[in-house]
């Protein structure tokens, strides 16, 4: 039986990519991030996420293998996610099918015309 987490910007599978396809593992964690590209990613901020997937993951090692432990991960990562869009590391991108600012509205530079 596959294991998964599914947020809405972070997918964790406990399974192995072969080709295009999942194959159930119980010793490898599989990370898609931003599945629907709704931000714009610098190589920078997504080595961030997969390093604090490595450490979540290790933080959680010697626990079972189960689908509570994976959403756990996967909701924590959602939260760093959205650190990283407050903090400014990524934005929306606004080209995106999917535009429903899910982690906030997109901040905007404000001109002062003086």
């Amino acid at each position: 039986m596959l294991l998964k987490s599914t947020t809405r910007h972070i997918r964790i599978f406990a399974a192995e990519m072969d080709s295009s396809e999942l194959i159930p593992s119980n010793q490898v964690l599989t990370l898609d991030v931003d599945p629907d590209n709704e931000f714009n990613w610098n190589e920078d901020a997504l080595q961030k996420v997969y390093r604090q997937f490595d450490q979540l993951v290790e933080a959680s090692s010697g626990q079972d293998l189960s689908d509570y432990n994976l959403r756990r991960i996967g909701s924590d990562l959602e939260h760093y996610l959205r650190s990283l869009l407050q903090k400014g590391e990524i934005s929306y991108n606004l080209s995106s099918r999917v535009t429903n600012y899910s982690m906030g509205l997109p901040q905007v530079a404000v001109v002062d015309n003086q």
